[in-house]
């Protein structure tokens, strides 16, 4: 039991590995540092001292105005979108049991991105920006239940699950693009930053607002399911043994990490490879227990795409780079790491 922290209140006891806590510390301090780092950085740089400064309610009135209305959205939008889609993968990498699935190796975020650029495309401005999320999470589902009915075949075998989602991505991403070329250029470069992955422009009401609830509800829902997948983990034939019931606790399970993926992608684009690869190296960090994974995926979506944001618009200033360039070029060679290395599983 040394290994362990109790926590307990009047109703709930949780039982929380010492590492996890230790490392989930880390990685938040880290988080706070490269959010530092990121309000002092672009075309006006901030020293480290003036962002605190700011932050703490002080700091210069022109200061104020670039961190607070500018950046920090930015970075709030950067910590919510890159925790939902770790997440998100998490959970598909524990319930299909391949390190290869992720929500945008699948395809869901391309399905989701489908539905972000038809809500922009048939209703453009005359629809609350509060709705997006929904039609995007929309096409998430829609994009799921076509990978099932074609992965399909005595059961989804999870190697045939990601090469049809491969395949069926490029298929959406093509319908996509036909949309961005045909419609009003206005519209097209807002859509445009769905296919590519963005952060920019973020704003505390349209952007934060919209996503904030959408993640402080699913995120913890998530955490609470870890027993539920620690359990599929395991196989069917082990999970139906002790009690499980498989079919319905895989579909809340996917229901969560298509929510999850969706409302990110409603706001953040379709950012790759995050999904991939936070809850992976999450494993590496603090085993395959659910219950660590989560919030130690959470954190590291946040920084990598913290990161990569940083990144992706000072290195190349004056021109502000999409992040989701950035992680695809990091993640791209990752993928392929993976796929070698569990070439021979069966």
């Amino acid at each position: 039991m040394g290994k362990y922290q109790t926590l307990r209140t009047s109703k709930v006891s949780l039982l929380i590995e010492k590492r996890t806590i230790w490392i989930s510390l880390l990685l938040l301090a880290l988080c706070l540092l490269a959010a530092v780092i990121s309000a002092g950085s672009g075309g006006q740089p901030i020293s480290p001292l003036n962002v605190i400064k700011v932050l703490l309610g002080g700091g210069k009135p022109m200061d104020q105005v670039i961190i607070e209305k500018l950046r920090m959205p930015r970075i709030v939008i950067g910590i919510l979108v890159g925790a939902s889609l770790a997440v998100a993968g998490a959970v598909l990498q524990g319930i299909i049991r391949n390190p290869l699935a992720s929500p945008d190796v699948a395809g869901i975020t391309e399905g989701a991105s489908l539905g972000a650029v038809l809500f922009i495309f048939l209703f453009g401005g005359a629809v609350s920006v509060h709705w997006l999320p929904l039609f995007s999470i929309g096409g998430a589902f829609l994009m799921t239940a076509l990978l099932y009915v074609l992965a399909w075949k005595r059961g989804v075998e999870p190697l045939r699950l990601v090469l049809v989602g491969i395949g069926v991505s490029a298929a959406v991403k093509s319908v996509s693009y036909m949309l961005i070329i045909t419609g009003p250029m206005a519209l097209a470069q807002r859509s445009l930053t769905f296919m590519t992955g963005s952060i920019y422009g973020t704003s505390w009401d349209k952007d934060v607002m919209t996503l904030l609830p959408w993640v402080l509800i699913l995120l913890p829902v998530t955490w609470l399911q870890a027993r539920n997948v620690n359990i599929q983990s395991l196989g069917d034939d082990v999970a139906s043994s002790a009690g499980a019931q498989v079919q319905r606790q895989r579909l809340v399970l996917i229901a969560l990490s298509v929510g999850l993926a969706g409302a990110a992608v409603a706001i953040g684009g379709a950012i790759a490879f995050i999904g991939l690869m936070a809850p992976h190296i999450a494993r590496k960090l603090v085993g395959s227990s659910f219950g660590s994974v989560v919030p130690v995926s959470a954190l590291l979506g946040a920084l990598i795409l913290l990161i990569s944001d940083v990144i992706a618009r000072t290195a190349f200033l004056p021109n502000d780079v999409p992040a989701g360039v950035l992680t695809a070029a990091i993640g791209a060679p990752f993928f392929m790491f993976l796929l070698y290395r569990n070439r021979n599983r069966n």
